[in-house]
């Protein structure tokens, strides 16, 4: 695991005792078989009083499943977290949690659903609605303890959630994409509000967790970042960021941070099969092993048309920005583009590749051949749809066939997803169809019916 350190200055709360430590965890869910589902290999960290750490990683890559082991709602298959350096056997008492999802009660009001942590550890009545309401006030919702969350917008309603966490003051506070569901402005001026009172010197809390799959609001708060790769989720690199707050987004240290986490989490990993952009198919990597990113061809060949327009090679954390997208967006966008041996990322900057050019400029006919040699090539799920249809006597299977394989590595919603990409990008590149009334997948063109079109590029 590497470590880049990009100045020594800030972090002046932070000091070297240790709330929390990962040792060697992983972690495996049953799939319908009864083998094992990996979700978390061999992680390792450990937070300090003082500081905020994010764990910083595209969908696949086990965050939020890490967060909950650290939070004690779920155990590791292996592996071992200490609390102060008691190992877990349950619930982590050291730790509060803040959902994405703002997790209220709808039945109880704002100072309700903010006593009901307190109520829980057994704090008396009076002691729990006065901490309650210094919570309340302190996350700026004084005025508001008697409304429901039906009553509140987003932001106010994820304002609870916070209140709820801190006042039960946790060594740690743990967040789950906090900001993730609130619109921009919003989650611009909550972020900017918790770090105020982190800065504070009354803050309930001696250290925070956050994952998140926004880089640059990792940049903005974190003392550290532990960037997860995917299937299954291990640590790829740590990075310390020992900038001083408050952070400018624009500025030289914090735009040179995001290039270089935009070109580590758009670069390769362990799962990013050695014949990309190659001419011949290779059994190299399977379906699970090399997962179909969350990518339509259009929205692909939209980045590569735009791409194109830039001269064919541009800055991805700028050209992200002149799109408005978020990583979360854009990541899958380029991961396809690079599976398919159309676009190579070097750093933070994306380029076309010759068949990419050749893609983009073609017309339409000869771009779906381009696209159906190099998913034929490169894609293995594509790959193995291709060659099971064309090993039966009429060029037809079943959806479940298919289904039934990839539920050996994936779960049920995640097999069903990669399916429909795989119909996506098969349909598209007239490799194959799909009757969604019969549930049949079939080729373009039964083997030994002809040759030509994108159709003929099947066969090869």
């Amino acid at each position: 695991m590497s470590t880049t350190q990009l100045s020594q200055s800030g972090a002046g709360r932070r000091d070297e005792t240790t709330i929390l430590e990962v040792s060697g965890v992983s972690k495996a869910f049953s799939s319908p078989d009864g083998s094992p589902l990996p979700v978390l290999d061999n992680i390792s960290l450990d937070l300090r009083k003082g500081e905020i750490v994010a764990l910083l990683g595209k969908s696949g890559s086990g965050k939020s499943t890490l967060l909950r082991c650290i939070a004690g709602l779920i155990s590791p298959s292996s592996g071992e977290i200490r609390y102060r350096g008691v190992p877990l056997t349950g619930a982590n008492p050291g730790v509060a949690m803040v959902f994405q999802s703002f997790a209220l009660l709808p039945w109880l009001t704002v100072l309700q659903n903010v006593e009901i942590g307190l109520d829980a550890r057994g704090v008396p009545p009076a002691e729990c609605r006065e901490r309650a309401l210094q919570a309340i006030d302190r996350i700026g919702l004084d005025g508001f303890e008697s409304a429901y969350p039906k009553e509140l917008s987003g932001g106010m309603r994820q304002r609870v959630g916070f209140a709820r966490g801190l006042v039960v003051e946790p060594d740690a506070l743990l967040m789950d994409e906090p900001f993730s569901a609130l619109d921009v402005l919003t989650a611009e001026n909550l972020r900017s509000e918790l770090l105020r009172l982190w800065e504070a010197s009354e803050f309930p809390t001696q250290a925070m967790l956050i994952v998140t799959h926004n880089i640059e609001e990792a940049v903005m708060l974190a003392d550290r970042i532990f960037i997860l790769g995917t299937n299954p989720g291990r640590i790829r690199t740590e990075i310390s960021c020992g900038l001083t707050r408050p952070r400018n987004r624009h500025s030289e240290e914090c735009q040179g941070l995001v290039d270089e986490i935009y070109g580590i989490m758009t670069g390769s990993d362990s799962r990013t099969p050695a014949h990309v952009g190659s001419e011949e198919p290779t059994t190299n990597g399977t379906p699970a092993e090399v997962p179909l990113p969350a990518a339509t061809v259009g929205g692909m060949a939209g980045l590569l048309e735009i791409l194109a327009a830039h001269g064919g090679r541009d800055d991805l954390p700028m050209l992200a920005r002149q799109l408005t997208f978020d990583v979360e967006d854009l990541l899958p966008l380029v991961d396809a583009a690079q599976l398919l041996g159309l676009a190579t990322v070097d750093d933070a900057d994306i380029e076309l590749t010759d068949e990419g050019r050749s893609f983009v400029e073609a017309d339409i006919d000869t771009s779906k051949a381009i696209f159906a040699k190099q998913a034929k090539t490169n894609a293995p799920l594509v790959r193995a749809i291709c060659s099971s249809l064309e090993s039966t006597q009429d060029g037809t299977l079943g959806e479940g066939f298919f289904l039934d394989l990839l539920r050996r590595g994936f779960s049920l919603d995640e097999a069903k997803a990669q399916l429909e990409l795989a119909i996506d990008w098969g349909r598209y590149g007239e490799l194959y169809d799909f009757d969604a009334n019969t549930g049949q997948l079939k080729l373009e063109r039964p083997v030994g019916a002809g040759t030509g079109g994108a159709a003929a590029v099947s066969s090869t």
